[in-house]
């Protein structure tokens, strides 16, 4: 049998919560963008709750060593959509591919739970983020509301989704 390479994507739990809480408000911080546990990171509270009840579904990047080094969430919203939510790579874990890797899961994932829209949120200053969205198809639109942090908001019709079969390590 051969061993999967680290790192490895797993589902979250709350027993999760506070090192996720971590990643996601240390990325935050390097980028000069404020947490907001109280509204835009709330979903972090309680995991299971705001995402797997919803019909959604979080997933970690776990470094070999236990330590969690990427994240992403999908959150379930109206009409077949979900939003991509907390999606974060450590710094020392960016420049790997595994972006695109988590990117490509989460595509995966979102149409095997049904989904057949995804829409993102992100601030103007994640050049990189924002252009791994655009090169699997996502387009700007303007949503009816944004976080505060957020000042630009992409969205993709899943059928159209490049990508969203690589396992990462094969």
């Amino acid at each position: 049998m051969v061993e999967k390479p680290w790192p490895k994507l797993r589902l979250a739990n709350n027993a999760d919560r506070e090192n996720i809480t971590r990643l996601v408000f240390n990325v935050l911080k390097e980028y000069d963008l404020k947490p907001a546990p109280s509204s835009t990171d709330a979903d972090l509270k309680d995991i299971k709750s705001s995402y797997f009840e919803r019909g959604g579904t979080f997933l970690v990047l776990e470094a070999k060593d236990g330590s969690i080094v990427g994240a992403y969430g999908l959150y379930p919203m109206e009409n077949q959509t979900c939003e991509l939510r907390k999606m974060y790579l450590h710094k020392a874990s960016r420049g790997q591919g595994l972006g695109k890797f988590l990117l490509e899961d989460a595509l995966s994932r979102a149409k095997q739970l049904g989904f057949e829209t995804m829409t993102l949120e992100t601030a103007s200053v994640l050049k990189e983020a924002i252009g791994l969205y655009k090169s699997y198809g996502f387009v700007e639109y303007r949503p009816d509301h944004m976080s505060d942090r957020c000042d630009q908001a992409y969205v993709l019709i899943l059928k159209y989704a490049i990508g969203a079969t690589k396992v990462w390590g094969a």
